[in-house]
């Protein structure tokens, strides 16, 4: 289906990675560099060594935190020459989504080297009689990303020390007011992934997706900044603003399209439906 597909294939702008260079911590290659940046830190004395593939290697001692406190001086140096603008969360820095935590690293970070970032999404589901409902929510209009676009009820990236089952019931408080009790229902359903070209870098977002049937006499309330309401949409609805708008936040997109593929509204078993499903987790 074009009009579905159109979104998995913005989100994934940046799909081949040969053109960038590698770095790793120890034996693992945990991120892809663009030209300027690996020529930055090339001239950064100390901090990496060259591998016979012309490949970056951390210079650091053994543990998460001497690797951790090597690259913060590492980001610390791109941020000064304005290559990237510090967000003050630590992402943890693995070779895989499931693999250990080799370092941390600032969010502000993840694009510029190229590094795994994971995050959580949670399709909020109300079934009434007249079908399946989802609550979404319109992000704030000051958002630095996708300001003013439909959102899922809970999404946020995973910060270092968190699981994703984590992650999911500290962002369903402070986003929509949520008990841990019914946040705590939510089961994670498939995952999605993309890479899109951003500023200096890559992103390579893992979106772990998460249902949660919800009772029809709980309204979601913002409960900080980010959102500024709250809305039911029939599924159908929510269906025709993905395929015919762009009124949805960029990957949020593709979390929908997955829901939407298991829902049946696109037949999973048809030409396109078997598409769409390839493209959704291409890998990181």
């Amino acid at each position: 289906m074009p009009s579905l597909l159109r979104h998995i294939e913005s989100c994934n702008d940046a799909a081949g990675l040969a053109g960038l260079l590698p770095w790793r911590i120890g034996a693992a290659r945990v991120g892809f560099l663009a030209d300027d940046v690996a020529r930055r830190l090339r001239s950064l004395r100390g901090a990496f060594d060259v591998d016979p593939d012309g490949g970056l290697r951390l210079s650091a001692g053994d543990g998460v935190e001497a690797r951790s406190a090597a690259l913060e001086a590492v980001v610390a140096h791109l941020a000064a020459a304005g290559v990237l603008a510090l967000r003050r969360e630590a992402f943890d820095v693995r070779a895989e989504p499931g693999s250990e935590a080799l370092a941390r690293v600032d969010r502000g970070a993840l694009s510029a080297l190229g590094v795994i970032s994971q995050g959580v999404h949670v399709n909020g589901r109300v079934r009434r009689p007249d079908g399946l409902h989802l609550w979404v929510g319109w992000r704030s209009k000051s958002k630095g990303v996708a300001p003013g676009k439909l959102d899922n009820l809970v999404a946020g990236g995973v910060p270092a020390g968190l699981s994703p089952m984590q992650t999911l019931l500290k962002e369903a408080a402070e986003e929509a007011s949520m008990a841990p009790g019914l946040a705590a229902k939510a089961r994670q359903v498939s995952r999605v992934s993309y890479r899109m070209a951003d500023g200096p870098g890559v992103r390579r977002d893992v979106l772990h997706c998460f249902d949660l049937d919800m009772p029809e006499d709980f309204t979601p309330v913002p409960a900080d900044d980010e959102v500024e309401r709250f809305e039911l949409w029939p599924l159908e609805r929510l269906f025709q603003a993905v395929r015919d708008t762009d009124d949805v936040k960029f990957n949020v997109n593709l979390v929908l399209i997955d829901l939407f593929l298991r829902e049946g509204l696109v037949d999973p078993a048809s030409g396109d439906g078997k598409r769409l499903r390839a493209n959704l987790d291409p890998g990181p």
